[in-house]
Order: structure tokens, then sequence, then C-alpha cells
């Protein structure tokens, strides 16, 4: 498993700024009751005080044991003491504790050497806010996929789609490096089942960017053409997360220069072994005939191609009015 650097740094940077704040709030709360209960602040002064008896203790010998028993049964007298203080008071005894999100880790994010899982969920919502999807993922799985929109021989192969890229999805560990090339006009589900892909793999733990043809290569112009280093990091993404998603091949203009950061970005991770979904309306003639043979040779050798067909599924929904 593994999550991408730069939300892993600002998870966890999220996590110490909530552990500063849950251990703020206690130190506000501790104050009020000091104002209020003044013989407070020297009881906790004395509690504060048995650890450092126990320590002297220790290094004097003698027996250790004993002294150490005794200090135990002072602190929790101490502590009984203060919760009827507080109780009197009308607080509860546990007023002052840290109050953090998580009890289980405390809000470091791990439980020993292994990670939390509230540090995991944050991760994967990271995952799906970088991904570049949006509302998308939260709104389209494989779970909410419908098969009955499609008919026949439609129905078949549609159902087989799922079933590979389902496949893939879930033993994406085991399956990195491969591609999938899905074809078919607009309407039709490649969008939603690209998108299941995307939250399965980032559930999983993997780095995911999703992003049309015209945006990915927009990104590119404006590093060569524009802003230049400044946005250096967009463009890395493209080459360095584990699974990237190109939509809407064939929608951008086409020029020397989009054919050849399309070959760039494909040809590298290949090389990589990161695999990559492209989406397009386009048939395989029109690939053919739109790129150059260094790219189709790639995206029919290195990618296999998952046919779409049927009929536009959001006319549909709109002649059913739903």
């Amino acid at each position: 498993m593994s999550f991408s650097r730069d939300n892993v740094s600002r998870v966890r940077a999220d996590f110490a700024v909530r552990r500063q704040a849950a251990a703020e709030q206690s130190d506000r709360r501790r104050e009020e009751l000091y104002l209020k209960i003044p013989s407070l602040r020297e009881m906790d002064r004395e509690i504060s005080s048995v650890g450092v008896r126990v320590m002297g203790a220790a290094l004097k010998g003698g027996d250790v044991e004993s002294a150490i028993e005794k200090m135990h049964k002072d602190h929790d007298e101490l502590r009984a003491r203060r919760a009827e203080m507080l109780k009197e008071a009308g607080y509860p005894a546990d007023y002052t504790d840290i109050r953090y999100r998580c009890e289980k880790c405390g809000d470091t994010g791990f439980v020993g050497t292994k990670m939390c899982a509230c540090m995991r969920a944050e991760l994967v919502r990271a995952g799906y806010e970088s991904s570049g999807i949006g509302r998308l993922i939260d709104e389209q799985s494989f779970d909410s996929f419908s098969l009955s929109f499609y008919t026949g021989a439609d129905k078949e192969g549609m159902t087989k789609n799922v079933e590979a890229l389902a496949s893939f999805a879930r033993d994406f560990a085991a399956r990195q490096g491969e591609n999938f090339l899905l074809i078919g006009a607009t309407g039709l589900g490649k969008t939603h089942l690209s998108t299941s892909v995307a939250r399965l793999v980032i559930d999983g733990g993997f780095d995911v960017v999703y992003d049309t043809a015209g945006s990915v290569f927009s990104v590119f112009e404006a590093q060569r053409f524009g802003r230049g280093e400044a946005d250096a990091a967009d463009g890395a993404r493209y080459f360095d997360a584990d699974l990237l998603i190109i939509d809407d091949l064939g929608t951008e203009l086409t020029n020397q220069f989009t054919v050849s950061c399309l070959y760039n970005v494909i040809n590298t991770r290949i090389n990589n072994r990161r695999s990559t979904i492209i989406n397009t309306n386009l048939t395989g003639a029109e690939l053919r005939s739109r790129y150059a043979d260094r790219i189709t040779s790639r995206l029919f050798g290195e990618f296999k191609p998952l046919l779409f067909s049927g009929t536009d599924i959001r006319a549909q929904k709109l002649k059913k009015g739903r």
C-alpha cells in the first residue's frame, strides 16, 4: 500500500494540528476550573509531583517496590479527591482530559507502528479529493452501475466489461502495469466504470489521477509556453500516479505538440509499469487516422480494448423521466 507522498504529508500535518488543538482545548478547560475552584491548581501540582517522588524513591534505593506502591496509592487517592471536587462544582471528572477525535491512536494516526484506521480513512478521502474526479467518486461505483440500460449482445458485452474492470481494480496491487482502452459513443458508461475503478484503487491505498485529455495537454502547454517550472508538479503527476485515467481522448485539439505529449505519457508509463485507462468516443479506425503509428501501436498493443455499445444512458433516463 503506497498512498501519495503529498497526501501523506498533508494528512499527517492535519493530524498534528488536530492533536495540538485537543491539548489546547484541555488547557483552556483547566484554566476555567482554576478560576472557579482555586484549590484545584494546588491539587494538580500535587498529583504531578507523584511521578517525581516515585523517581526519587527509585534513585535512593531501599525498598523501591514498596515506595512505588505507596506513591501509586497516593496518586489514586488524589485523583479520587480531584474528581469529587469537580463533581461538587458541577463538572464531570474527565472535564480537563484531552479529548482526541480518535481515542484509539490519540490523533497520532498510529497505534504502535501500525497505521490507525482513522488515518487510513483520511488518506483515502484525500485520494478522492486529489484524484480530480470530484463528486463523481462519491456517486459512482460498481454497485451503482446498472446493466438494465443494455439489452442483448450489448448487455453481454457490458457484463464482460464490468467484470474485467472490477477484477482489475480489486487486484490492482498484483496487476499494476495493465492498461485499458475504453471505446464507445458518449453516454454508454465509460466514465462511470472508470470512476468505479478509481474508487476501488484509491480505497486500496494507491494514487490515482483522473483528467480529461484536453486538461492534460493544457498543463503541458502551460509548462512549456507559459508558467514553466511553477507547474512542474502538475505535469509530473501524470507520470507518477499509480493509475492515470485520461477521459475523452479525441476531443482535444490535436497537433504535433499534443501528439508528442500523449506519446511521452503513454510510453513512459508503460516502461515504468504504471497502469493507464483511456476513454475515447473515437472508433479504432478514427484513432489510427488521427494519431501517429507509434501511439496507436501502443494503444492497441499494450492496452486491452473494451468496446462499449448500446443506447445513450442519459437519453434513456431523460425519456423515462429519471
